[in-house]
């Protein structure tokens, strides 16, 4: 059978989670999520897909993060007709988050209007509306754990817990080969793996012998310290402690599944035994707050040595649900603890807070995830010294803290592991869902010691390979790219006059007075001039 395999997104980058799988018998997509990040991959999300929607058969989604699960309700508007595999949890938790994915766009689709109106700019739509996210709800059908499903006619499929996030899965795929039916063509997509002791899931599991693994490679270059479940909490409760001497706020950006209800466990666990100061812990964030309901339901299949029901229903969470109730905290003085969405603080309620407390010495920052290239968590993360949000400039005099404990992904120790225990890998890797930086250094740790260098592939945006083949053949100089693959690396333009706009005004207010400013903005002005 003649399979292959379009990397649609999660390719030098970690957003966008899309693989197109075409055989004879038909076309299926393992995931379909949304570009974050940067302006120019955003803007992918609304180009036309690299494949006709109408022509796909099935998606099997690995969970429900919105980089995997996002453009779901867009594909459907453009054609899909077919049925979303996922397991209850990741269909339970896409239940409220593609809604209000659908509910976010329509509301910055809004403001962006409102200021194209004033600037004499044509109006935009969304990529899809609440409305058409509820719609696509429709499509979902249960799938059970390590259980075969039937996708299209000679391909079957089989769920693997992944440990990342409640439902996630790596999923083992099977090829019908009629020349070899006993030898039929296996391929492993990773998804999002979870670290070694991560709280409330259990350690990833999956078979050995493929002829294809696609390994995520998010923190393929990192190795974290080893941790536990009491000196994760530790260092928690430290940071805690600083932030509550400073005598203002910690705000928490964090992802609103998973991170956030572990984070309220934890801090909870820690406030009951007198561990760290008793504070009001806001949840500031519609999503987490119904995601949170979804754990209390699923709270049976979760750490049995956890009583999550118990810790997500304390008395010391503070549940944000309306724009005025969000708005009220802002009013608060003293310690206090903010949780809001979303984690690498590129949109929802945390832009608002952090333009509320970032200016001010008092206050905390504590980043508890990955921050993708070009966002503002990674801006805040690599020290920026000003940043603009929403169109202002806001010094940043706050302690910006990190710690990785919290970490959904398992990091290039525990990748290297996973991928050698999925041995013997026949064909090839490919890496993917990683920058750069992170999928080479995936890639040193594995070469030779687990697989032979020759067989590790990492893919660009949009390649196409031959599954079919001894060795997979890349058949990418027959189409179109959507972006040149330097353009999915690079920051992008939109970056580069965010900081050049901060850094005129630094050199602007710098100046020793009116005369020093005004031969800046001449040159300015001259430099301008040349180039028309």
């Amino acid at each position: 059978m003649s399979v292959t395999l379009q990397f649609c997104g999660a390719a030098h980058t970690v957003t966008g989670s899309c693989y197109c799988f075409k055989t004879p018998a038909g076309t299926f997509l393992v995931d379909c999520g949304l570009f974050q990040g940067q302006k120019t991959l955003k803007e992918l999300n609304y180009t036309a897909f690299p494949f006709r929607p109408a022509d796909v058969d099935i998606v099997l989604l690995t969970h429900a993060h919105i980089d995997h699960s996002g453009l779901l309700p867009k594909l459907m508007l453009e054609g899909f007709r077919g049925r979303i595999f996922a397991t209850r949890g990741t269909i339970d938790l896409c239940s409220y988050m593609l809604p209000d994915s659908g509910s976010i766009q329509e509301s910055e689709v809004a403001a962006l209007n409102r200021r194209n109106l004033k600037r004499g700019k044509p109006e935009v739509s969304p990529i899809y509306t609440q409305a058409d996210a509820v719609a696509s709800l429709q499509s979902f059908r249960s799938v059970e754990y390590e259980t075969w499903v039937d996708v299209i006619p000679g391909v079957r499929a089989r769920y693997w817990n992944a440990g990342h996030l409640l439902g996630s899965a790596s999923i083992e795929l099977e090829f019908a080969d009629e020349n070899t039916p006993e030898h039929p063509l296996r391929v492993l997509m990773s998804g999002d793996l979870g670290p070694d002791t991560k709280l409330l899931q259990p350690d990833p599991v999956a078979p050995a012998g493929f002829d294809y693994v696609i390994s995520e490679s998010t923190y393929g270059d990192r190795v974290r310290p080893e941790t536990t479940h009491q000196g994760r909490q530790q260092r928690l409760a430290a940071e805690v402690h600083d932030a509550a001497k400073a005598n203002g706020a910690l705000l928490i950006p964090a992802f609103a599944v998973e991170r956030t209800q572990e984070l309220i466990v934890d801090l909870v666990g820690l406030m009951e035994r007198g561990e760290i100061p008793v504070a009001p812990i806001f949840l500031d964030s519609p999503l987490a707050i119904r995601a949170t309901e979804v754990f209390r339901n699923h709270a049976a299949s979760l750490d049995p040595n956890i009583d999550v029901a118990r810790l997500l229903s304390s008395p010391h969470l503070r549940f944000t649900e309306t724009v005025e109730e969000s708005k009220s905290i802002a009013k608060l003085s003293g310690f206090h603890i903010i949780i809001a969405a979303s984690g690498m603080c590129d949109a929802g309620r945390i832009r608002h807070h952090l333009k509320h407390w970032l200016w001010n010495s008092r206050a905390t920052v504590l980043l508890v995830g990955f921050q993708a290239r070009g966002t503002l968590g990674r801006f805040l993360e690599e020290g920026a010294k000003a940043v603009r949000i929403q169109g202002e400039d806001i010094n940043v005099a706050a302690r910006i803290r990190r710690i990785d404990d919290y970490s959904g992904h398992a990091d290039g120790s525990e990748l290297v592991r996973w991928i050698a225990a999925r041995r013997p890998i026949q064909r090839g890797i490919f890496l993917v869902h990683g920058e750069d930086q992170a999928m080479a250094g995936l890639s040193e740790r594995i070469a030779e010691r687990v697989i032979p260098s020759a067989k590790i592939f990492l893919p660009i945006l949009d390649d196409i390979y031959d599954l079919s083949t001894n060795v997979p053949t890349s058949l990418s100089a027959t189409h179109r790219r959507r972006l040149a693959p330097e353009a999915v690396v690079a920051l992008d333009w939109h970056n580069d006059m965010s900081k050049m706009i901060l850094d005129i005004n630094d050199r602007v207010g710098a100046a020793a007075d009116d005369r020093a400013r005004g031969v800046i903005i001449r040159r300015l002005r001259r430099a301008l001039d040349a180039d028309v």
